[in-house]
């Protein structure tokens, strides 16, 4: 009697143990089911883009990082010309924002972009530009001939879009060939406005977005429009990028009203 006390009461106690191990099942699956999740990803959009966006682009890296907090904005600044190069030579980058269309067209013609991510963001004007104490009288691009001006500067028409406009406003006053032997050109158009800011060349010819961020110089003349192609900044999502979906989605941003407004402080239009 005794021995079948004792066994009634082993089993009771597995009884009991079984049940206990089943309600704690449920509590153990609920905590892991509130576990929080892993962090997103982080993305490093590479952005390939004009010298001239520069100071635009790097006041709105913080906004826009705070905003898309698994983002980081890596910029590459440069003439639109050489950074289309780099594309062709299949440099890793996601983005590229151009100040000409030409540039963008070579890249578009070679199939090395995202046809249908491709759009105008913004634009430009073409100002002749002094360093700020200068005495120069000039006051229209018509008067570079004035002898004064020993060194006019430029950015070089074959790979900087800016220098490739100004050669046009200066084939359309007929002033070219006159004035060939005084040009000195620049790598891109911010290096040509720090040629006029050190006094290395009277006058030079940069973007008014340029000129606006500048203490440095003062504006003597803006081009006529009809004096060379429209100023159009295109962007597009290049076509071996490993991040499309937050490239289009930082393309976007430029074109939305908030990037405007940051844009148009510096001068873009």
């Amino acid at each position: 009697m005794k021995k079948i006390g004792l066994t009634l009461l082993a089993s009771l106690f597995l009884l009991l143990s079984a049940c206990s191990a089943q309600q704690a099942k449920p509590e153990g699956e609920a905590k892991q089911g509130n576990q929080q999740q892993p962090p997103a990803q982080q993305v490093e959009l590479m952005v390939l883009a004009a010298a001239s966006l520069t100071d635009a682009l790097t006041s709105l890296k913080t906004t826009y990082e705070n905003d898309h907090p698994g983002v980081t904005l890596t910029f590459s600044f440069g003439s639109s010309g050489k950074l289309a190069q780099q594309i062709e030579q299949g440099a890793p980058a996601d983005l590229f924002l151009s100040a000409s269309q030409q540039d963008m067209n070579k890249l578009d013609e070679k199939q090395l972009i995202l046809k249908d991510t491709r759009v105008d963001f913004s634009g430009n004007s073409l100002v002749l530009v002094t360093e700020k104490d200068s005495a120069i009288a000039v006051s229209s691009f018509e008067d570079l001939t004035d002898p004064a001006l020993k060194h006019i500067a430029l950015g070089a028409p074959e790979t900087v879009p800016a220098g490739r406009y100004t050669k046009e406003v200066l084939e359309n006053l007929k002033l070219w060939d006159t004035l060939t032997d005084r040009l000195v050109y620049g790598s891109d158009v911010r290096q040509v406005l720090t040629f006029v800011e050190a006094g290395n060349a009277e006058v030079g010819v940069v973007y008014a977005s340029d000129a606006a961020i500048s203490k440095n110089v003062k504006v003597l003349a803006t081009s006529k429009p009809e004096w060379h192609k429209p100023i159009v900044y295109p962007g597009a999502v290049i076509g071996a990028s490993t991040n499309a979906d937050a490239a289009k989605a930082f393309l976007a941003y430029l074109t939305s009203e908030e990037g405007k407004k940051v844009l148009g402080e510096y001068g873009f239009q």
